[in-house]
Parts: structure tokens; C-alpha cells; sequence
């Protein structure tokens, strides 16, 4: 057993800021786990701008033979991010917020505040689904309908997720597409595990991207984040589609061989 730094948006932030300009926004406790957290963060190069509040969050990952894992969260201050300063999001080229931050008050305001600026100023802007167990918890349909009001230009969403969201909280599988079809303004990239990444653009037909083998997987905690900090680095910087899927594939094997990695 060992304790690490984690939080789906930090894990993108760290994995980030090692190759990008990167800004981490949140809220921890008034504590010494939140003054570690802040300190370990600012270690990868991020600007971390944080409020202080309650107790610091933390999740216990249980983790099979496979990699797969179960958490159990306790979420504290996490929850409690108010409305940030307008000078935190000035000059942002983009903004990206994990489904998480829409599981509770104030922090989801917060969260869909600082989205809608951040898009009015010019930037461009991305959720992550998250988990399934957040979505069926929030509610799928209610979700896509945040999902419609946001518009963000890039929804990153796994193979389950993302047929939740296209059957609008039903049973079965579903057509990707049909999920491209609620939300006709955002690019939604659905991975797969080992199997290829799927692409779903707007107008396009989808677009398929082989996930390179990885040997020796230990560990998926992190692996969705540390993707979304490569896809996001990638095209920040110009590269397309199918160069920033490499890009995310890459920065995600890391994470895959390495238990804790994502610290």
C-alpha cells in the first residue's frame, strides 16, 4: 500500500505541465495533505491557484492482478471550490474539467463558469466523462444536457461512458454515432483499452486509431488522464487528430507499466 498525489484534473495538469505552459485550479484543505498536494503539483512545472476549504479530499484504489481498479472516494474539499477570479482563467489558451467537478455544490457552478468564460474570450475548452458511476449518479440524460448548454470543442469519454451517454442512460450497447449526434458542436474521442481509439468529429465519418501494444500492464489509475494531457499538449501545439491520439496513447502507457505513475 502507498499514498500518492492523485485527482483526475491534477493528474492531467501533471502529465501537462511537463511539456506545456499548465495551470492547475481547485480547492484543497486547510491542512497538510492540501500544502502537499500543492507543493508535489508545482514539483511538474504547473501554476497551481487554489482555494483553501474543509479537508482535503483523498480515494482509496484497490487494484486487481489485471490493473483494473475500485474506488472509494471521499471527495471534501473538492467539492467546495467557489466561483473562481477572474484573473485565474485570463489568458487561458485552453481549459479542461473532469464530469467529477459537476458531481456536486459549489464546485459545479464553478466549474461551468469558468467553461463558458473561458470559451467567450476566444479558447477552446474539454470535459472528461469521468466514470460511469458518476453519469448513471448525476444522470445521463441530465449530463448531455449540460454537455449541450457548454458545448465544449472536445469530450473525452471511454468505450463505456460513451455508451451510456449515447443511450441516455438505457442498457446495451449503443452506435457511437448516435452520441455524436447529441452533441453536434464537440469532437468525442472514445477509447478502447487496447482496441483503437475512436474519433468522432463533427460532419465525419469516424476515425479509428490503432492503440500501440503495451507490455506489462500494472496499473489503469490515471491512464485516461494521463491520455487527455497528451491528445491535449499535442494539438495545443498544432498537431492533429490522429498525431495527438499518438501522442495521448503515448503519455498513457507510462502510466499503464508503472503503479502510482500518475503521481
Amino acid at each position: 500500500m502507498y499514498r500518492v498525489r492523485g485527482g483526475s484534473a491534477a493528474n492531467v495538469a501533471a502529465f501537462a505541465g511537463e511539456r506545456h505552459p499548465t495551470r492547475f485550479i481547485g480547492c484543497v484543505g486547510a491542512d497538510p495533505e492540501g500544502d502537499r498536494l500543492v507543493a508535489e503539483l508545482a514539483s511538474h512545472g504547473v501554476d497551481v491557484r487554489v482555494q483553501r476549504a474543509g479537508r482535503t479530499g483523498s480515494v482509496v484504489v484497490l487494484i486487481d492482478p489485471s490493473g483494473e481498479r475500485t474506488m472509494l472516494p471521499y471527495r471534501g474539499a473538492a467539492t467546495l471550490l467557489e466561483p473562481v477570479a477572474p484573473e485565474w482563467t485570463e489568458g487561458l489558451a485552453h481549459l479542461h474539467v473532469p464530469a467529477y467537478a459537476f458531481a456536486g455544490e459549489p464546485t459545479g457552478t464553478a466549474a461551468a463558469d469558468a467553461l463558458r468564460r473561458t470559451a467567450a474570450r476566444g479558447g477552446t475548452v474539454s470535459v472528461d466523462a469521468s466514470s460511469t458511476g458518476m453519469l448513471r449518479a448525476y444522470g445521463e440524460r441530465r449530463f448531455l444536457r449540460l454537455l449541450g448548454t457548454l458545448a465544449p470543442h472536445v469530450l473525452f469519454a471511454n468505450r463505456a461512458e460513451a455508451e451510456a451517454l449515447a443511450c441516455g442512460g438505457g442498457t446495451g450497447s449503443a452506435d457511437l454515432r448516435m452520441l455524436a449526434g447529441r452533441l453536434p458542436r464537440t469532437t468525442v474521442i472514445v477509447k478502447d483499452g487496447a482496441r483503437p481509439t475512436t474519433v468522432l468529429v463533427p460532419g465525419r465519418p469516424p476515425v479509428q486509431i490503432a492503440v500501440p501494444p503495451v507490455d506489462g500492464v500494472r496499473d489503469l489509475t490515471g491512464a485516461g488522464d494521463a491520455f487527455a494531457a497528451g491528445y491535449l499538449t499535442a494539438s495545443l501545439t498544432g498537431a492533429g487528430i490522429r498525431a495527438a491520439c499518438a501522442a495521448g496513447h503515448a503519455t498513457a502507457a507510462r502510466v499503464l507499466r508503472t503503479p502510482g505513475a500518475s503521481a
